[in-house]
């Protein structure tokens, strides 16, 4: 059986958070190939082609979309990404019952004062994000006092959707809880922490991260919020990330279902977990 691992072009030497997927595959007789998304070959050669490392998608999403359409065999696929490649998804979790943050929702090249915003939100400390993006790529934190600053800041994304949310400080503290689904199933939990006095929870930033546990009632909740997720049926992994409110609310801040790190290394048989799921899945196409 041969499966796509699909990459980026370029990708960092340092990238080693699939190894043990790629090693538990192997194990089971696969041949793993890890192609770019951008590569002009024949994807019909796959078994099963699987997005794991395709970290340029956000600065080319149409093309990607597009690409994701054409290839038979994809995972998670077509319409679950299309779907969650632009933060407007988590507008449809929450009318399904999700709690997240209270947002201010901004259409790109859409007038705004952001001195109207931090009322309607009542908050002192604001966040802003592209609903397209990866990495913590365009994002500001701001205070009060620092509005001619976010005011420049979001005229100056606004040739792309954004939105605005209260800056929650249990990042800095608590960080990033995650939580990880394997084929419908729960695997494990992930606590990522920022740099003293960052927000970025992503290691590139030097963020650091440890096994978490969460409740039965969270991943029940988790689960109840999947349902509400494009042909759910079909997904294959999905990764949960919140932070939590200064009532001690968790709220969703991201439903990754395009190219998230599963953080295998905070548990011992989630590469085989996955490995297993892959190669099911496989079969039944």
């Amino acid at each position: 059986m041969k499966i796509a691992l699909v990459s980026c072009e370029n990708l960092p030497g340092w990238e080693v958070d699939d190894n043990p997927l790629i090693e538990a595959l192997e194990s089971k007789g696969a041949t793993v190939v890890m192609p770019a998304w951008t590569e002009p070959i024949d994807w019909d050669q796959f078994s099963i082609s699987i997005i794991r490392t395709t970290w340029d998608y956000h600065l080319r999403k149409l093309e990607f979309i597009h690409w994701c359409k054409t290839v038979p065999r994809l995972f998670n696929t077509a319409k679950i990404i299309e779907w969650n490649t632009h933060k407007s998804y988590l507008r449809d979790l929450e009318k399904s019952g999700t709690k997240i943050a209270p947002t201010v929702w901004i259409s790109k090249n859409e007038s705004i004062d952001i001195r109207t915003v931090m009322p309607e939100l009542k908050i002192k400390r604001g966040f802003i994000k592209p609903q397209v993006g990866a990495c913590a790529s365009d994002t500001l934190r701001f205070s009060t006092d620092e509005l001619d600053k976010a005011q420049d800041f979001l005229v100056k994304n606004l040739h792309q959707d954004m939105m605005i949310q209260p800056y929650l400080k249990s990042v800095e503290t608590e960080g990033e809880l995650t939580a990880i689904f394997i084929d419908g199933e729960f695997t494990h939990g992930v606590q990522k922490i920022p740099v003293k006095g960052d927000y970025r929870v992503q290691d590139d930033f030097g963020a650091t991260d440890m096994p978490f546990t969460f409740s039965n009632t969270e991943i029940e909740t988790m689960q109840s919020t999947v349902q509400s997720v494009p042909q759910q049926s079909e997904l294959l992994y999905a990764r949960f990330d919140y932070l939590r409110s200064e009532d001690g609310e968790l709220l969703l801040n991201e439903l990754e279902l395009v190219e998230p790190s599963l953080f295998f290394r905070h548990s011992s048989n989630s590469a085989t977990k996955f490995a297993d799921a892959i190669l099911n899945r496989a079969m039944m196409l």
